[in-house]
């Protein structure tokens, strides 16, 4: 529950436009696992029908590092390999008897079983074995004894005591015919095969499907840039196969291999073991080889920074070697190191990555700022004034320019001559008086303190009176004066 909290703010982070409540986010998680799995079943059951095919490409590093070690223990410049070593160790073993049985019928049977080249090896095998019988001390002089008519077979026998193959391939195991001890070990087997195989082909459409869940709400433009993202996290996970089935399986096998030799033990391992071990040992560095995906993906929504990785690039390191402890199959020191020791050169690829990431980013940022300050710069100067009015100025020109029309002067006196006509009547029923005598009068301003109004004063009568002023907000010194 705790990690799901996590994803479901991973989400919420990435997308902040649309944030989720808790169910939906479980819904679109339900909705992931379910493509998952049908597209699991799906490629599943098209690499069951390869199932012979998978088997030999799976068996085919533990096959190499049985051939290759008995092929180095071979005589040089002989051009011998392991097939034609065994044939002439299974063919020393019927002749020899056959010979004592009947020495004609000996002939006859080299004649059609094999060719010259076969019987000389066969030979040489023949004198091989005997003379590991002997004495270290005394081998050589018994091949020295061996007559000159057998002078190749004797040659090749002294080239054998120096290289030293095996004289019983079957005496320090057989990696090539593995047991199975359970009647239903094979089948299930074959079904484990093709789930890892399935895993393999649709990784792509399982990445796609993660990162569609963890970074929900893409645009356009960015669902067109997720397809190469996608094409290069499949190729760094197929990096990953390849470079675990090719170079490091076949070394830890091969370290296995003489680790239980030296200590006198025979390598007969079970194929259940085996395909269990090498398919979570292919998938496991696939996987890690996805690392820049990952972190990349976390720069690109912002959780993570070049200053960041830069700075906290020894912790990170640290983590990495823990983490390939956790997850190799085998304890050594040599596994731990070739996986931990690419995914550190990725991390470090992924530093400069965000580097170059940020550095592009920074870049559009101050292109689009210079195309913003251009666009404002040639506004202002197609209008340097936007609140200009133009009939305003022409209204006041106009005013100016009547002032100096001479009906501008006739017309403004009779104007006056009719408001001062309007205020002689205003302030007195016929009576001419002072106008500016008047209008200078306030009320009350002749009464005496001794004369008092038979009635409280209205409000306009108080000088103090601002009409303006609601009555409940007036001073309390100024309510006393009513």
């Amino acid at each position: 529950m705790f990690f799901l909290k996590k994803i479901f703010k991973l989400r919420d982070k990435a997308n902040p436009e649309e944030e989720k409540p808790f169910l939906d986010h479980l819904e679109d998680l339900r909705v992931m696992v379910t493509r998952v799995v049908l597209t699991l079943l799906i490629s599943t059951l098209a690499c069951f029908v390869y199932k012979d095919e998978l088997m030999s490409i799976i068996r085919r590093p533990v096959e190499q590092v049985w051939v290759d070690r008995h092929v180095a223990t071979l005589p040089e410049n002989e051009e011998i390999s392991l097939e034609d070593w065994e044939n002439a160790l299974t063919f020393a073993e019927v002749s020899a008897p056959l010979g004592q049985y009947d020495s004609g019928l000996a002939d006859r049977w080299w004649e059609r079983a094999t060719d010259k080249r076969t019987r000389r090896l066969t030979e040489a095998a023949i004198l091989y074995r005997a003379a590991l019988k002997l004495p270290e001390d005394a081998r050589e002089d018994f091949i020295s004894s061996i007559a000159d008519e057998k002078s190749e077979a004797r040659e090749l026998a002294r080239k054998l005591l120096v290289s030293k193959p095996a004289e019983n391939l079957n005496a320090e195991g057989n990696l090539r015919l593995m047991s199975s001890l359970k009647p239903t070990e094979t089948f299930m087997l074959t079904m484990k095969l093709a789930f890892f195989a399935g895993i393999i082909v649709s990784f792509p459409f399982l990445l796609y499907f993660l990162l569609q869940f963890i970074v929900p709400g893409l645009k356009a433009e960015e669902r067109k840039a997720l397809w190469p993202a996608l094409l290069i996290g499949f190729g760094l996970f197929l990096g990953g196969v390849l470079f675990a089935y090719f170079f490091v399986l076949p070394n830890v096998l091969t370290f296995f291999y003489e680790w239980g030799k030296s200590m006198g033990i025979s390598n007969d391992w079970r194929i259940g073991y085996y395909i269990s071990f090498a398919t979570t040992f292919v998938l496991i560095f696939g996987l890690a080889f996805e690392l820049p995906v990952i972190v990349m993906t976390l720069v690109k929504i912002g959780l993570l920074s070049h200053s960041m990785m830069r700075e906290t690039r020894s912790y990170a390191i640290l983590a990495i070697f823990v983490i390939a402890a956790l997850i190799t199959p085998t304890p050594d020191m040599m596994t731990l190191s070739l996986l931990a020791v690419p995914m550190v050169i990725l991390y470090e690829i992924c530093i400069w990555l965000s580097y170059f990431h940020e550095k592009k980013v920074k870049k559009l940022e101050e292109e689009e700022e210079k195309e913003r300050m251009a666009r404002l710069l040639s506004s202002s100067d197609d209008d340097p004034d936007p609140d200009h009015d133009p009939d305003h100025y022409d209204d006041h020109d106009s005013y100016h320019h009547d002032e100096h029309d001479p009906h501008y002067h006739a017309d403004h006196a009779d104007h006056a001559d009719h408001a001062d006509h309007e205020n002689l009547d205003l302030a007195g029923e016929g009576e001419h008086k002072d106008v500016s005598d008047d209008y200078m009068e306030y009320p009350g301003e002749h009464q005496t303190s001794e004369e008092k109004p038979d009635h409280d004063p209205l409000p306009e009568d108080d000088p103090d009176y601002d009409p303006l002023l609601p009555d409940e907000d007036l001073p309390d010194e100024e309510k006393d004066r009513k």
